[in-house]
C-alpha cells in the first residue's frame, strides 16, 4: 500500500491521538466505579472506529499496529503486547465484516469490534496461562463491552456529524 505524505501524516497524526487517549484512560480510576478487573473504555478505540469509516481498513490497520507498538514500548510492557494486538486484530476483523455487511450503525459496528477485543485478549490469556480458566471471565467482559461500545460509537458517530459542518470533513 502506497500512501500519499497527506495520508501518512493524517496516519500519524490519528496514531498520536489514539496513543494519548490510551494513555489519558489509564489516569482514569474507572477501578473505583467499576470495580471489575481488566475493565477499560476503550477510549482509544474511538480513534480506530473514525479511521475505518474515513480511511479504510487498510490505514486504520495500520494506525491500531503501530498504537499496539509503541503503547507497548512506552508503557515497558511487552507482556501486554500479545493481549493488545490479539484484542485489536480480533475488534478490527469484526468491525470490518460488520462495515461490509451494511446492516449495523457505527453504534452497532463498536459494539461488535469491543465485544471481539475482548474475545481476542481471553485468546492472548489462554495462550499465556496455557489454560481454559480465563472462559469464564468471558460473560462478564462482553457484558461490559455493550457499553463501552456504545460509548466509543457514540463519540465516533457524534465527531462525524460535526465534521459535517466543517472543512475538515474534505481533508479526509
Amino acid at each position: 500500500m502506497k500512501l500519499t505524505t497527506k495520508q501518512l501524516t493524517l496516519c500519524a497524526v490519528l496514531t498520536a491521538m489514539a496513543l494519548a487517549l490510551s494513555y489519558l484512560e489509564n489516569l482514569f480510576p474507572l477501578a473505583l466505579a467499576i470495580p471489575i478487573p481488566g475493565v477499560k473504555l476503550g477510549l482509544a478505540n474511538i480513534v480506530t472506529v473514525f479511521a475505518l469509516y474515513a480511511l479504510g481498513p487498510a490505514q486504520a490497520l495500520m494506525i491500531l499496529t503501530a498504537r499496539c507498538l509503541l503503547g507497548a514500548m512506552f508503557a515497558g510492557n511487552a507482556n501486554a503486547l500479545l493481549f493488545s494486538l490479539l484484542g485489536g486484530f480480533a475488534a478490527m476483523l469484526a468491525m470490518i465484516l460488520l462495515v461490509r455487511l451494511e446492516r449495523f450503525s457505527v453504534y452497532g459496528v463498536s459494539i461488535g469490534g469491543a465485544a471481539a477485543h475482548n474475545c481476542g485478549q481471553m485468546a492472548a490469556a489462554v495462550l499465556t496461562l496455557g489454560s481454559a480458566a480465563p472462559l469464564y471471565y468471558l460473560p462478564v467482559l462482553l457484558a461490559v463491552s455493550l457499553a463501552a461500545g456504545a460509548l466509543t460509537g457514540l463519540v465516533a458517530g457524534s465527531l462525524f456529524q460535526a465534521l459535517e459542518h466543517t472543512n475538515l470533513r474534505k481533508l479526509i
